[in-house]
């Protein structure tokens, strides 16, 4: 079965929270969980962190904003990572293991 794009940019965000020694799962997206979580939840020297993947130009959608919000408004941090901007998802996830 080949990699959809989406999968890509998941696969490079695990491997770099590995790197980071960062705490992770992926919420399985089998309908019985609720509907709009994040692809990613990591925590960084006690930093929750949501990160939700699309590739190219997709959009995030209602329920999924709906959560990034709530995450947002808890003190959490949330991220829409791409192909394009993995680099500075590499400088977000630097400056949460530095105490910042």
């Amino acid at each position: 079965m080949a990699e959809t794009p989406e999968w890509k940019v998941k696969r490079a965000v695990r491997l770099m929270l590995d790197k980071l020694g960062a705490y992770h799962f992926m919420p399985p997206a089998n309908g019985f969980g609720r509907a709009g979580i994040p692809d990613i939840i990591a925590c960084i020297d006690g930093h929750f962190i949501a990160i939700e993947c699309k590739a190219g130009k997709g959009q995030t959608t209602a329920l999924q904003d709906r959560e990034l919000n709530a995450i947002l408004n808890a003190g959490g941090t949330t991220y829409i990572a791409r192909e394009s901007n993995l680099d500075e998802l590499q400088q977000l996830l630097g400056h949460k293991t530095s105490g910042l």
